[in-house]
């Protein structure tokens, strides 16, 4: 089996980092645009008292 010189796994690193990225960057923005769907506004008067 040929083994891959060191500088062949840079691509895949950053390739494979990019998809994660991308993965969860869906993830977290499909993940908060069905939270104000499912909340009447009861939590609005929640979000004023957040810190950050």
């Amino acid at each position: 089996i040929p083994q891959m010189s060191p500088m062949m796994w840079f691509p895949l690193l950053i390739m494979f980092s990019m998809a994660l990225i991308l993965f969860n960057q869906m993830n977290f923005f499909s993940f908060n645009q069905k939270m104000p769907k499912n909340n009447k506004g009861g939590n609005m008067k929640k979000k004023s008292t957040w810190k950050w």
